[in-house]
C-alpha cells in the first residue's frame, strides 16, 4: 500500500546514530501493519532530530553572503558622501549670509560715523583715533581690508590686491577671493573720504576779513533802513499815481473816440491837465512802435520843395513842424506849444485854397471824419496831398475806406499797408465832394482804438 519515500534510505544512517532502537515483534496480520506504521512514525522523529542537529556544509560556488556584505559596506559609504556634500553646501550659504550681513553691518558703522562725527566735529578726533586701533586688533573683514589699504593710485591698489594673499579665517577649509575694485568705484571711495575730510576743516578766510563784513553790513543796514523805507514808499505813490494816470487816459481816450469833435474841445477846456495827460499817455503808447508815422511823414515831405505850405490837423507837440524846413499851421484841441492854433479841426481859421499839403497824423479821432476831409478838401489847393496815417487795427475794410474818401473829391496816389502798427495813405486832391452833405458814406466809420488794462 504505501511507497517508500526517498528519505526512507536516510532511514539506515539515523539508525546508525543510536537515536532511536528498533525492536522485532512477532510477525502477525494486525501488528505488521502496526508496526509499519510505528517504523515510519520513528524515521520521522529520527530525521526531525537529524535536521536540527545537522547543518549542510556551504557550498564554495555560493558566494551570496560575500557580495551582501559587500554591499553592505558600499552603502554607508554613498550615504557618507551626499551628507558631506550637503554640509558643504551649508557652509557655503552660511558664508555668504555672513559676507552680506558684514557689508550691511559695515554701512550701517560707516553711516553712524559720519553722524557721530558731524555732531561731535574736531573734539571726536581723539575718540576715533582709539575706535580705529581696536579695529586694527580685531581680525579683518574683506570690506575693512579694502579700506585699510594704501590708497595712492587705481594701479598700486590693483597690484597690491593680486599680490597680497587673502585673509583666511583659521575655522573655513577654502581661502576667501580678494575683492577687486574698478576703476569707477575707487574714485567714488576716494571722493567720499575728501569730502569727509573737507567736512571739519576750519575756514581759510582770515579773521579779520571775517569780522569786518558784518560790521560793514550793520552799518549799511542802519545807515539806510530809515531811507530804503522812504524809497519803497515813493516807489508805491509813483506807481499808484502811473496806475491813475493810466486810468484817466483810457477814459480820456474813449471820450474822444466815442464823441464829435466839438465836445472834445469843450472837454478839455474844462480841464487843461486833462490834455496833458492824455498827450502823455498816448506818447507812452506810440514809443513802443517800431516806427512812429510822424517820421515817415517828415521824411517824405524833406524830399519835397521846402516852399510847399503843410497844414498839420491835431499836431500835438508840433514834432512835425520841427521836423521839416517848410511853413506849418499847426492845430489841436488844447496847446502845448505856443505854435498850436486852438480849434476845432472841423473848422481851421484858414482861407480856401491855401495850403499845399494836408496831414492827418493819428487824428482821425471821434465821429465826425467826414468833416474833418471836407475841410482838408477845402483848404487844399488843386492837385494838393493829403496824408492819413491811422492804426491799423481800425479799419475794418481798406478797400471801402478808400472809395468813401474818394468820393469826396480825393483819388488814391499811394498806399503803405506793410507795416504792423499803422498804415499811410496819400491823396490827391481832383475837385469839390462828388456827393452831397447828406449822403451817408458807411466806409468812414472806422472802429475805436481803445486801450486795455494791464
Amino acid at each position: 500500500m504505501f511507497e517508500e519515500p526517498e528519505w526512507a534510505e536516510a532511514a539506515p544512517a539515523a539508525s546508525s546514530l543510536g537515536l532511536v532502537t528498533l525492536q522485532p515483534r512477532p510477525a502477525t496480520a494486525s501488528q505488521s501493519k502496526g508496526s509499519k506504521h510505528r517504523q515510519l512514525l520513528a524515521t520521522l522523529r529520527a530525521l526531525e532530530a537529524a535536521s536540527l542537529s545537522y547543518q549542510p556544509p556551504s557550498l564554495p560556488s555560493s558566494d551570496s553572503e560575500d557580495e551582501e556584505a559587500e554591499r553592505k559596506k558600499k552603502r554607508p559609504q554613498k550615504a557618507s558622501f551626499s551628507s558631506a556634500s550637503a554640509e558643504v553646501r551649508e557652509k557655503r550659504k552660511k558664508k555668504c549670509h555672513k559676507q552680506s550681513l558684514s557689508g550691511s553691518e559695515e554701512r550701517e558703522v560707516e553711516r553712524k560715523e559720519c553722524r557721530k562725527r558731524s555732531l561731535l566735529g574736531n573734539d571726536s578726533a581723539e575718540e576715533e583715533k582709539i575706535k580705529r586701533k581696536h579695529q586694527k586688533h580685531t581680525p579683518a573683514n574683506p570690506a575693512e581690508h579694502l579700506d585699510k589699504v594704501d590708497h595712492s593710485g587705481p594701479k598700486a591698489w590693483k597690484n597690491r590686491a593680486t599680490n597680497d594673499p587673502p585673509n583666511t579665517s583659521p575655522g573655513s577649509s577654502s581661502p576667501k577671493p580678494a575683492l577687486t575694485l574698478s576703476r569707477r568705484q575707487w574714485r567714488n571711495r576716494q571722493k567720499n573720504k575728501r569730502r569727509q575730510k573737507n567736512k571739519f576743516r576750519p575756514p581759510q578766510v582770515p579773521d579779520q576779513a571775517a569780522a569786518q563784513v558784518p560790521t560793514e553790513e550793520t552799518d549799511r543796514s542802519s545807515s539806510h533802513s530809515p531811507g530804503s523805507h522812504e524809497a519803497r514808499a515813493e516807489a508805491l505813490r509813483t506807481r499808484m499815481a502811473q496806475r491813475l494816470d493810466g486810468a484817466r487816459f483810457r477814459y480820456l481816450n474813449e471820450q474822444l473816440y466815442s464823441g464829435p469833435s466839438s465836445a472834445a474841445q469843450r472837454l478839455f477846456q474844462d480841464d487843461p491837465e486833462a490834455f496833458l495827460l492824455y498827450h502823455r499817455g498816448f506818447q507812452s503808447q506810440v514809443k513802443k512802435w517800431p516806427v512812429q508815422p510822424v517820421d515817415r511823414i517828415a521824411k517824405d515831405l524833406r524830399q519835397r520843395p521846402a516852399t510847399l505850405v503843410v497844414a498839420d490837423f491835431g499836431c500835438g507837440d508840433c514834432r512835425l513842424a520841427s521836423s521839416i524846413r517848410n511853413p506849418v499851421h499847426c492845430f489841436d484841441l488844447a496847446s502845448l506849444d505856443p505854435r498850436v492854433t486852438v480849434c476845432d479841426m472841423a473848422q481851421v481859421p484858414l482861407e480856401d485854397e491855401s495850403v499845399d499839403v494836408a496831414v492827418f497824423c493819428l487824428s482821425l479821432m471821434g465821429t465826425n471824419i467826414r468833416d474833418f476831409l471836407e475841410e482838408a478838401n477845402r483848404v487844399l489847393k488843386p492837385g494838393g496831398l493829403l496824408k492819413v496815417a491811422e492804426v491799423s487795427s481800425r479799419f475794418e475794410d481798406v478797400r471801402i475806406f478808400l472809395g468813401a474818401v474818394s468820393k469826396l473829391g480825393f483819388k488814391v496816389i499811394s498806399k503803405d499797408l506793410t507795416n504792423s502798427h499803422f498804415f499811410l495813405f496819400d491823396f490827391q486832391k481832383t475837385g469839390t465832394p462828388r456827393i452831397g452833405p447828406k449822403a451817408q458814406l458807411s466806409g468812414l466809420k472806422l472802429q475805436p482804438c481803445l486801450y486795455k488794462r494791464r
